[in-house]
């Protein structure tokens, strides 16, 4: 490493020599030329070189000063380009302003396949044999199964039958705990639901959502229950609004649409079911008198309920919300976008798992080809990146 730094300290000498363009004699000349030699020897060394892409790492970000150094009228026609792009920002809000619009019109449509979907998991509708003509992986694989596999496995299921020849079989109805069984597949929410949570969920026959009609730009989520033991409310509501306006002193960071704010709703809760608070006991001591008692409160206990009373957004835009309320604002609109965009439309998958499978295999594959090319740089001292050749990739959408 000393090696390295002293060979980058003899290229920068050289880089300061070169750029004073003073030569005053032929001596100094050689002197030169032999310097340049010289640099164009160190500079095939990847220990120097590595040093080199170290010392402009920590330059990133830093102003080189060349549109400073631009001539006026250059200076001018980039004010002009810049009012373009503005006038551009501009049109692409318009472009989502309508996709919204188009969301709203295309949501009617999916609508009717929504409701049969939730008949058929709450037990109201039976499929037909031509609703349910599709494959199923399952019978795909047990197809393909030996007979003695096939044997084997009719022997257990014949013992598991007469485990239960004098019970009554009960009559299965609809999926049962269809959302509830989503909810622990999806890690971000999985992680919000509580044992206790879970008889409640359990309850929970559909969630759908409404695309807020123009000018509003927003959805609101609605979750469907089933009378239970716990609140009277027949659906609890999670709204989102949303803006889609380039901001007047930072136009340019414009994305498309955010998610700006969000509301809840109150839950009726039966007396004495409230979850999502919980009582402790803490003892107290007097400070004169030495006596000790024990009082009771109330604090707030961890709950996949919780997601009904958000954090409040203050009003203002300009206003300063603190780091943990932004924390948990954040994590609830990406969540309350997650369960609009990917979960609602496409339920059964994340029921089944496939749609998790789908997401886990891309990132295996990226971080696969990550760790490939991490040890390619490190089993090879001299690696170049710019020496190997790219392969063109073809992504099916």
């Amino acid at each position: 490493m000393a090696d390295s730094t002293e060979k980058m300290a003899l290229v920068e000498d050289d880089h300061e020599d070169m750029s004073s363009g003073e030569e005053e004699d032929g001596d100094n000349q050689v002197a030169t030329t032999d310097k340049h030699a010289l640099t164009s020897s160190l500079l095939k060394d990847p220990a120097v070189l590595a040093a080199l892409q170290g010392k402009l790492g920590s330059m990133v970000g830093q102003t080189s000063g060349y549109i400073q150094s631009l001539p006026p009228q250059v200076k001018r026609r980039l004010k002009s380009l810049k009012k373009l792009q503005l006038e551009t920002t501009k049109i692409e809000s318009d472009f989502y302003k309508e996709v919204q619009e188009l969301e709203g019109k295309y949501q009617a449509l999916y609508q009717p396949l929504f409701d049969k979907r939730t008949q058929i998991v709450k037990g109201v509708h039976e499929p037909t044999d031509a609703e349910c003509d599709f494959p199923s992986d399952s019978e795909d694989e047990e197809a393909e199964l030996s007979s003695e596999v096939k044997d084997k496995k009719a022997t257990i299921e014949d013992e598991k039958k007469d485990q239960v020849t004098e019970a009554k079989e009960e009559d299965v109805k609809g999926i049962p705990n269809f959302w509830l069984t989503i909810f622990k597949n999806v890690e971000m929410l999985a992680e919000m639901v509580q044992d206790y949570d879970e008889p409640i969920l359990e309850k929970l026959e559909d969630v759908t959502v409404k695309i807020h009609e123009k000018p509003a730009m927003g959805f609101t989520i609605n979750f469907h229950f089933q009378e239970n033991d716990y609140f009277t409310n027949g659906v609890l509501t999670k709204e989102y609004e949303m803006k889609c306006e380039p901001l007047e002193d930072d136009p340019f960071s414009f994305e498309g649409p955010e998610i700006i704010k969000c509301k809840g709703c109150s839950i009726d809760w039966k007396k004495g079911k409230n979850i999502t608070v919980k009582t402790v006991k803490k003892k107290q001591k007097h400070k004169n008198k030495g006596n000790v008692r024990t009082i009771t409160k109330q604090v707030k206990a961890d709950s996949f309920f919780n997601f009904f009373g958000p954090p409040e957004v203050p009003d203002d835009p300009k206003a300063e919300v603190d780091e943990e309320t932004q924390a948990l604002l954040t994590a609830d609109f990406e969540i309350g976008h997650y369960i609009n965009e990917r979960i609602i439309p496409r339920a059964v998958l994340y029921f089944t798992g496939e749609a998790l499978e789908e997401d886990s295999e891309y990132d295996e594959e990226e971080s696969d080809q990550d760790d490939d090319d991490e040890e390619d740089s490190d089993a090879d001292p001299d690696f170049d990146p710019k020496d190997a050749k790219e392969t063109p990739e073809c992504h099916q959408q």
